[in-house]
């Protein structure tokens, strides 16, 4: 069975984690500082910070931009919705429900699969107190266009709401030539042990200037300083947080893999646009749109197909996996009373699936998959 997705590991991974258990230094220590370092390089802004999972990023996120404190007066108390889109994990939206705030959805656009702009903007109101976007599959919402919603919106209510982007899908992914995580919102990619590039468990949070980066490095840790001086018990917490860092385990997986990943995400792409051009024209299926200033990961290949059903039986019966990922997080009954009408998402919903494009194909791969769709359903 061709698989959706697979785990990649550098050969010497075992061996460096060996050296870091002989070490005798597994959380707080200097693996941790160096791949933070090294992601931010890479991503091009330095204001970073691992943690232990891509929730534990979204909750700390949401808790810095707009959770409550009850032990500091709420500058905006009616404040309490956060906007989402329903068209994702749910590791994306309960966080929103973790700091105690309220979801109300977005619709999606038909032809991205992302959240939609244009309904957003008509969503933003008095009551708004921060927008989760995703970058779903790993292709880039136009965050261009998103500034622009929020210049006006600041306009029209005297706030501009903060915004978290979920980039757990999109390692490596660019939109108008640049890495996510520098387009002025709080940005959280996932290390999880099927993402492209893994730490077998871990997250990374970017950020668009230093106060924020600097009250995540506290909050991360219960809202300790690790540079102060604990021996004698005088140190203070200014603000309190959580335990989220990553371990120096994980982060000596992910140093391991780094330049791993870059050479897959290329393979990814050259299958992506195999597909782009072989599944053309094919009855009951169709594309999703990628503008040529984005340019995406691929974590997998999306269709719309007629007879969804069909089609992942008869991909079942060829020996290709086909996955739906999640289901639609409004249909959830923890949030039944967030339901409202979605009619961008409901033409969508029971039409999207999810085709292996991973680096893992090979040639005789990649084609069977294109001849067994081509061949219907």
């Amino acid at each position: 069975m061709i698989p959706v997705f697979k785990v990649a590991m550098a050969p010497d991974v075992p061996e460096r984690v060996a050296e870091v258990l002989r070490s005798g230094r597994l959380e707080h220590g200097p693996r941790a500082d160096a791949f933070e370092a090294e992601l931010g390089r890479r991503i091009g802004n330095p204001r970073v910070a691992t943690v232990n999972c891509a929730t534990s990023g979204m909750h700390l996120a949401l808790h810095l931009l707009a959770g409550r404190d009850p032990y500091r007066p709420d500058p905006a108390p009616e404040r309490d919705e956060v906007l989402t889109t329903p068209l994702t994990f749910e590791g994306s939206n309960w966080p929103i429900l973790g700091n105690g705030l309220r979801i109300r959805w977005v619709d999606t656009d038909p032809a991205t699969l992302n959240i939609d702009l244009d309904d957003l903007e008509r969503r933003i109101s008095p009551r708004t107190r921060a927008i989760v976007v995703v970058h779903w599959l790993g292709f880039p919402l136009d965050l261009h266009r998103l500034d622009q919603v929020l210049d006006r919106a600041e306009r029209r209510l005297g706030f501009r709401p903060p915004v978290v982007e979920d980039c757990a899908q999109a390692w490596g992914a660019t939109c108008h030539g640049r890495p996510l995580g520098n387009h002025g919102n709080t940005a959280v990619y996932s290390f999880q042990t099927i993402k492209l590039l893994t730490t077998g468990g871990g997250g990374l949070m970017v950020f668009p200037d230093d106060e924020s980066h600097r009250r995540a490095l506290r909050t991360r840790w219960f809202g300790i300083d690790r540079h102060d001086d604990r021996t004698v018990g005088a140190y203070d917490v200014a603000e309190w947080g959580y335990r989220f860092p990553m371990n120096e385990v994980n982060a000596e997986i992910g140093l391991a893999n780094l330049d791993l990943a870059g050479e897959l995400l290329v393979r990814q792409r050259a299958n992506a646009d195999r597909f782009d051009k072989e599944l053309q024209g094919v009855p009951g299926l169709e594309h999703t749109d990628r503008p040529d200033d984005r340019e995406p990961s691929f974590w997998a290949y999306p269709v719309k197909v007629d007879d969804r059903p069909g089609f992942m039986r008869r991909l079942a019966e060829a020996g290709i996996m086909t996955t739906i990922v999640a289901r639609r997080n409004d249909e959830h009954t923890a949030v039944a009373a967030a339901r409202e009408p979605l009619p961008g998402l409901d033409s969508v919903a029971e039409r999207v699936c999810y085709l292996p494009v991973g680096w893992w194909l090979t040639d005789e791969q990649r084609g069977h998959i294109v001849d067994t769709v081509r061949a219907g359903w």
